[in-house]
């Protein structure tokens, strides 16, 4: 991690750069790191903030979707932000979602990458397995259309997490409250403009899952991107960072007077 991590009250963050606000949000096994080619290519000119969404820490009774859209309504709310562009990978797209449908008048963009809140096959379809590093490994290189991608210090991070029981019991907490919390029906509701960046190879929310997104929220904008799995940001950075740069500037903020 090369940014400083912040810590102020219950809250964890990275906070790069001075402008519009770019607010991004992990998925299940994501890290703030997942995020690098973002900070790096946008923070010259926007304020990129990415919260550290407390997965690990709810206690088991409490993980789920609702408990994490909570935290990051507190978290918009402590920082005082307006006007921002959400942006979403994976479980960190379906918190967006959820955001977005309840806050709408503070959200002026969504970009959403392999997100849940449609159908997801969670892990490669399975839930994590407690003490097998080959396993962890296999799984953490299925996120990734070049296994390359899934370097020994991501899959140590993933087998420290995996190898706590109460970590693992919030983990399976938050993925069933994901699966339950489908957002079909709800999608027509998103007003605000919307960009649909998907790995053409993503096995865990495959392309008809960015094709259905697409028709379900009005005027959103869909795009692939060849040999990417699940986390095209982290996969193909700059291909990833011309989409959203592109989107940005065709949709340009309004500032809120």
């Amino acid at each position: 991690m090369k940014y400083e991590v912040h810590a102020e009250g219950k809250f964890q963050f990275i906070d790069e750069g001075k402008g519009e606000t770019l607010l991004l949000l992990h998925g299940l096994f994501g890290a703030l790191s997942n995020w690098d080619g973002i900070i790096e290519c946008f923070s010259d000119r926007y304020r990129v903030l990415i919260p550290l969404l407390p997965i690990y820490e709810l206690p088991p009774r409490e993980a789920g979707l609702d408990a994490l859209l909570d935290f990051l309504e507190a978290f918009v709310v402590f920082k005082n932000l307006t006007n921002m562009t959400v942006l979403g990978n994976s479980l960190g797209g379906h918190i967006g979602l959820l955001y977005t449908l309840k806050n709408q008048e503070n959200v002026q963009r969504l970009v959403l990458t392999g997100s849940s809140g449609l159908f997801e096959n969670s892990m490669g379809g399975s839930f994590p397995k407690r003490g097998s590093y080959e396993y962890i490994r296999e799984r953490v290189a299925y996120t990734f259309y070049d296994p390359e991608v899934a370097t020994k210090d991501l899959i140590d991070e993933v087998f420290e997490t995996t190898s706590s029981i109460p970590k693992c019991m919030s983990i399976v907490g938050i993925a069933k409250s994901a699966q339950r919390h489908n957002l079909a029906k709800d999608l027509y509701k998103i007003k605000v403009p919307t960009l649909l960046v998907w790995g053409l190879n993503d096995t865990i929310t495959p392309p008809h899952v960015g094709y259905e997104f697409n028709r379900l929220i009005a005027g959103s904008e869909l795009h692939f991107i060849d040999k990417c799995c699940h986390a095209p940001m982290m996969e193909h950075p700059d291909k990833f960072n011309v989409i959203v740069e592109r989107f940005l500037e065709k949709h340009v903020s309004v500032p809120v007077e």
